[in-house]
């Protein structure tokens, strides 16, 4: 929500009068010097919407304030002109509400689309959130990034690695919001306050790393050739695409990472696949070299891959992970009730790669039971299980 600087403003005030951290109005406004607004300048206040109400007889300042849970001083602040003691009948103010509910809606087939619609309705009630690209798909569809919070500390997720797991994107999509509204609001969430993991920890999530894919799995053929003839040749010319894992070239990203990848790709389909090829190269698609960019650039402290199904978690590879590895899996598996496997047959994944090469703890979590695609049906006990496992990341 947008207000406009009027004299007397500065962004205490409106941490203030709108009942928001002071952290989270500075990080809303990065182009902003706190200490030198200008009358008229645009500010952003994140965690409230605009609601138009219509004045009615016997109304008040007082009581259209207290109807609404905000103040009489921020309805005169928010509606330049409006004088308490002259209100007119039928005339239209703007209220300020604050948001208490998602603003995004997850429990639907989850395709790029209805990622870019969530994402665009959650930047704009939390604009301290950060959204950048981290690169584009075989079919050029951006990689996105989103950031919450401020600290020197980055923790770094992403889902949607495999086509067919695309539920875990609208998981994370719905943790960000989540997060986001706790903090804004100042309320616990499942009796952890967020704020202060918040001012230590920045949380990169790569909530679809594989866009081509699961608009694949989640939609059908693409229209454009030669893309739709490769694809249906690759699935042996049908079109159930449910067991579909790999990029839209038939490249399985999870086994393209340069950690043990010639055991991998050795054992595996020896040309493009629904799922398991490694191929030709460590490194050879545009996702998963985003991805080790990303990874590069900023040295995360510690990952997460979600992935689908099992209700189990792994986060060894070749003894070369840490001691503090343990603690966390054990955290994590009392939060979420998942089990803790430390090490299975897996090479060239991307937490084998992080542990690998920064002798970091990282995790491959598989949420949920059954059959890929998992159902929606699932989707309240995979959220909770992967709610609880970020929080702990980012809270120890």
């Amino acid at each position: 929500m947008q207000v406009t600087v009027r004299s007397g403003d500065s962004l205490w005030k409106y941490s203030i009068l709108f009942g928001v951290p002071f952290r989270l109005i500075v990080d809303s406004n990065p182009g902003i010097e706190p200490e030198a607004l200008y009358i008229g300048q645009a500010v952003q206040i994140p965690g409230f919407q605009w609601v138009e109400y219509r004045i009615a007889s016997g109304d008040s300042l007082w009581r259209i304030a207290t109807r609404n849970g905000i103040s009489a001083e921020l309805l005169l602040q928010t509606n330049p002109g409006l004088e308490s003691n002259n209100l007119q009948v039928g005339d239209t103010i703007r209220i300020p509400r604050r948001v208490m509910e998602l603003v995004t809606n997850p429990q639907r087939n989850y395709n790029v689309a209805a990622l870019e619609e969530d994402l665009g309705r959650l930047l704009d009630v939390y604009p301290f959130l950060r959204r950048s690209s981290i690169g584009n798909s075989v079919m050029g569809k951006p990689l996105t990034e989103i950031r919450i919070g401020s600290g020197d500390r980055i923790i770094h997720a992403n889902g949607s690695i495999h086509a067919n797991e695309w539920i875990t994107t609208p998981v994370l999509v719905q943790f960000l919001n989540e997060y986001a509204m706790s903090v804004t609001n100042s309320m616990d969430w499942q009796g952890t306050a967020m704020y202060a993991p918040y001012l230590a920890v920045t949380l990169s999530v790569v909530p679809m790393l594989n866009p081509d894919g699961v608009d694949l799995v989640v939609g059908g053929l693409p229209e454009a050739e030669p893309v739709r003839s490769e694809v249906l040749a690759i699935n042996e010319g049908s079109s159930d695409f449910s067991g579909w894992k790999a990029n839209i070239r038939g490249v399985d990203l999870n086994k393209q990472f340069p950690a043990l990848w010639e055991r991998d790709a050795a054992i595996g389909p020896q040309s493009p696949a629904p799922r398991d090829y490694s191929g030709a190269a460590p490194l050879t698609e545009p996702e998963v070299q985003a991805l080790a960019e990303l990874t590069r650039r900023d040295s995360f402290l510690r990952v997460l891959a979600f992935h689908t199904q099992g209700e189990v978690f792994f986060w060894g590879f070749e003894g070369l992970e840490p001691p503090e590895s343990a603690a966390l899996a054990a955290a994590f598996a009392e939060a979420s009730g998942y089990e803790s496997i430390r090490n299975v047959d897996s090479t060239a994944g991307y937490k084998d790669w992080f542990i690998q090469d920064w002798r970091r703890p990282g995790f491959t979590i598989e949420l949920g039971k059954g059959t890929n695609p998992l159902p929606l049906e699932q989707y309240g006990q995979i959220y909770d299980a992967a709610s609880s496992i970020i929080r702990v990341a980012i809270t120890r």
